[in-house]
């Protein structure tokens, strides 16, 4: 087989996933060192940080458990809540991206799957994490999205998701001189705390922080901490 057939047949789409989910997973095989390099210190500053912190903090208050990283990427954010005493794994659609994960953090586990439909059994996950993950599911299906993150929290278990806040997407073409594009969606917050709500959520924080022009961010970023809801007996 030469090299072009091996690459037609590593970007040929599978059956079952959906047209989003096979261009974000090509999107992301094609960039994944140069996106590693690029955002390798991004939870260096204080406010991101803060927010994963506190994140970490409430799974351990409500008694600690597992935690998955969600849509994981190169790992950044798994390795940082394990480095806050989270037990914690990650799950991403590429391959190339987990490859990198693993790479970087050797003592964690990263497994290959779809956020849309998560090989994790009912109701064992203490926590979640969407950092930025959510940003290229279309808005019809985050329902479908935050039922399916629900459905894998305990109760009691909470979400943190990250986005950048907006109306209009963004649209990367041919970053890195790859010839892949992709549209990076903007959300209004108090529309994805509603969405939050409708699949199960109680919307315990929002936060929303300015640009940082100098990280070259044009919009503003959102993140909204919820828990899933125990059952009154």
């Amino acid at each position: 087989m030469t090299s072009t057939e091996d690459e037609a047949e590593s970007e040929a789409p599978s059956e079952s996933e959906a047209g989003f989910v096979t261009t974000t997973r090509i999107f992301y095989d094609a960039i994944a060192e140069d996106y590693a390099e690029m955002f390798a210190g991004e939870l260096t500053g204080p406010r991101d940080g803060a927010v994963l912190a506190d994140f970490a903090e409430l799974v351990i208050r409500a008694g600690g458990g597992q935690v998955a990283d969600l849509g994981c990427g190169p790992g950044r954010v798994t390795g940082y809540l394990s480095s806050l005493g989270l037990p914690v794994f990650g799950v991403d659609l590429s391959e190339p991206m987990l490859a990198i994960a693993r790479r970087e953090n050797p003592d964690l586990c990263f497994r290959q799957g779809s956020m849309l439909e998560l090989d994790i059994p009912d109701e064992t996950l203490a926590g979640a994490v969407s950092w930025y993950s959510s940003i290229h599911t279309p808005v019809d299906r985050l329902p479908s999205l935050f039922t399916e993150f629900h459905r894998v929290l305990a109760p009691g278990g909470h979400l943190l998701i990250a986005f950048q806040a907006g109306d209009h997407p963004l649209t990367l073409d041919r970053p890195f001189g790859h010839p892949v594009r992709l549209d990076f969606e903007r959300r209004r917050p108090e529309a994805m705390a509603e969405l939050l709500e409708a699949a199960g959520f109680e919307v315990r924080s929002r936060t929303v922080r300015e640009a940082k022009t100098e990280l070259g961010e044009s919009s503003a970023q959102a993140f909204l901490t919820g828990r899933k809801a125990v059952p009154v007996l």
